[in-house]
């Protein structure tokens, strides 16, 4: 005969639904402990990449390098474009430590170019009106060390070209403001993790929404008027 009531019946249900849930929960802790862990995909290493025969390097940080890539690849003759970490104090950094505006590092893009077809003093010149040098460790909506401006010279050459372009720039620039881009020797450069290369490109959407929402072309044109859309 069956003397349990329905107050008792329900206790142990109840009872055996917990210890079924505490059951699965310990099962489900040990599966993800015991259970290898892929390691995140890591940044490159320092570039030393082969390049075409008579083709040459350069280096700018112009603030979010997706944006950067994107106005480098437009420019006849740039073969290539990288984007990645410059100026730091730390090997290979991730886009999260450079993030965290603790390595040092400025989000930069590494340009492949052609000089038969494009020299790196208009890459320089170009590259001025692609962003706003007159603020110090930010670009648009973009605060903090990672998105200074700034030119890595990757020969003697180069960092003399840049120098005279600035200072011709300090003569003709269409606003009152100075300019603060800094011009220093190139360091070690980062590639950066696979999700952030031609980002334009592959995510078209979502960069349009970025760019715009940033300010970056409303700025630019606000500096530079139509000399923001010139071409090399």
């Amino acid at each position: 005969m069956n003397t349990a009531t329905p107050d008792t019946t329900s206790n142990r249900s109840r009872r055996a639904l917990w210890l079924a849930l505490g059951m699965i929960l310990v099962l489900t802790g040990w599966w993800l402990y015991a259970t290898p862990r892929q390691p995140p995909e890591a940044p490159g290493q320092s570039s030393a990449a082969v390049l075409p025969a008579g083709s040459e390097v350069a280096v700018f940080a112009g603030g979010c390098f997706w944006c950067t890539e994107a106005d480098f690849d437009k420019v006849p003759g740039v073969l290539a474009t990288t984007s990645g970490y410059t100026g730091g104090k730390t090997a290979n950094p991730t886009y999260a430590e450079v993030s965290s505006h603790t390595t040092g590092h400025a989000e930069a893009v590494q340009v492949v170019f052609d000089p038969r077809q494009v020299s790196y003093r208009q890459l320089v010149d170009h590259f001025w009106r692609t962003i706003d040098p007159t603020v110090k460790d930010r670009q648009f909506c973009d605060i903090g060390t990672p998105y200074r401006t700034a030119i890595f010279a990757t020969t003697a050459e180069q960092l003399q070209a840049a120098k005279d372009s600035r200072a011709e720039l300090d003569k003709t620039k269409p606003f009152p403001e100075p300019i603060v881009t800094q011009l220093l020797m190139a360091d070690d450069f980062y590639p950066a993790e696979a999700e952030h290369q031609n980002y334009h490109q592959n995510n078209p959407v979502r960069y349009d929404f970025y760019r715009k929402g940033c300010g970056r072309d409303a700025r630019l044109a606000q500096l530079w008027g139509e000399q923001a859309k010139a071409r090399p």
